[in-house]
């Protein structure tokens, strides 16, 4: 781990800016080296991740490593694939039982200096709307489906997925496209970044 990225990842691990805002106490979880050539940016993580403390410990960590095409080994090597989440913490669940969406305080505050100490990144999946409207910015589109429709005019720098959770299922069988044209691009660039 570079000096830089070794500096900065402690204060990451030890901050408290949402603590006011959160039903429990912060626990932020990422995943990061000065090796990594893939990250997955993806919303915030979940309950069973925060009492994990490992990110995509969950149903929708399974089906994400299916898309990528790798087990959970290599997944979980910090050297081959950091994880960098918008909330680096769990942001609660709202009334109907869904989690809530990302605390903005994560990202406006660590995003920018982390990636500075990342710079050997150089295929970033976008899991989810949020990840893809930081990271795009005004080359997003109006819609989740759009954005991940369009993949091929951010690659190789980003790859947009929709999240991997069974909330999604209705929109995989919507969008089948995306099975036969997304995953088999995004298999084959994982393999080269990670394999």
């Amino acid at each position: 781990m570079s000096e830089a990225l070794a500096a900065l990842v402690p204060h990451i691990r030890r901050c408290r800016a949402c603590a006011p805002h959160l039903p429990h106490a912060p626990r932020p979880v990422l995943q990061v080296s000065s090796t990594a050539r893939l990250c997955i940016a993806g919303q915030a993580p979940g309950a069973r991740v925060h009492k994990s403390g490992k990110p995509f410990t969950d149903p929708s960590g399974t089906r994400l490593r299916n898309w990528m095409g790798v087990d959970e080994d290599i997944f979980y090597d910090a050297a081959r694939i950091a994880i960098v989440p918008m909330g680096f913490c769990f942001p609660g669940l709202n009334e109907k039982g869904s989690d809530l969406p990302p605390r903005k305080e994560c990202a406006e505050t660590w995003h920018g200096r982390l990636f500075e100490v990342l710079p050997q990144i150089e295929t970033i999946l976008l899991v989810g709307g949020y990840a893809q409207k930081w990271h795009l910015g005004t080359r997003v589109k109006d819609t989740l489906t759009q954005t991940v429709a369009a993949w091929a005019e951010y690659g190789p720098e980003f790859i947009p997925v929709p999240h991997p959770s069974w909330r999604n299922n209705a929109w995989l069988k919507k969008n089948p496209w995306f099975v036969s044209a997304v995953l088999p691009v995004l298999r084959e660039r994982v393999a080269e970044l990670v394999l």
